[in-house]
């Protein structure tokens, strides 16, 4: 079993930046591929991020690429979502997602989910 929690969201204006931190229980954390989703109201969840159990293979949505960088740090157990350049339409609640591989966690193969974060971004 493991629990995500999240920290880190909070009301940012728009060109600002936040860094979100998941922090995992358990110790098999580097064997899980670990991602972000995000959910706007009225909105589907969607995929933006996900990184490999090593951190070797980063993969980000392309509405959030160049802007947001997904990193982790096994020996914290915890995974991060730094986003810059931050915009009104990143507005959402953000979650934190293991899974047993980067490709079954974009396909929402997701193993586990934290309880989300709220990220405001004003305009």
């Amino acid at each position: 079993q493991v629990q995500l929690v999240e920290s880190g969201g909070g009301l940012v204006q728009a060109g600002g930046s936040l860094r979100l931190s998941c922090a995992a229980s358990g110790r098999s954390f580097s064997r899980f591929a670990m991602g972000w989703f995000r959910q706007a109201p009225g909105k589907e969840r969607e995929f933006v991020a996900t990184i490999s159990g090593s951190g070797n293979m980063l993969y980000h949505a392309d509405s959030v690429k160049g802007r947001f960088t997904i990193s982790r740090d096994n020996a914290k157990n915890t995974v991060y979502l730094q986003m810059n350049s931050l915009k009104p339409e990143d507005t959402a609640v953000y979650y934190c997602a293991a899974a047993s591989s980067t490709s079954r966690l974009q396909a929402v193969g997701v193993d586990y989910w934290g309880q989300g974060t709220q990220v405001t971004v004003s305009s």
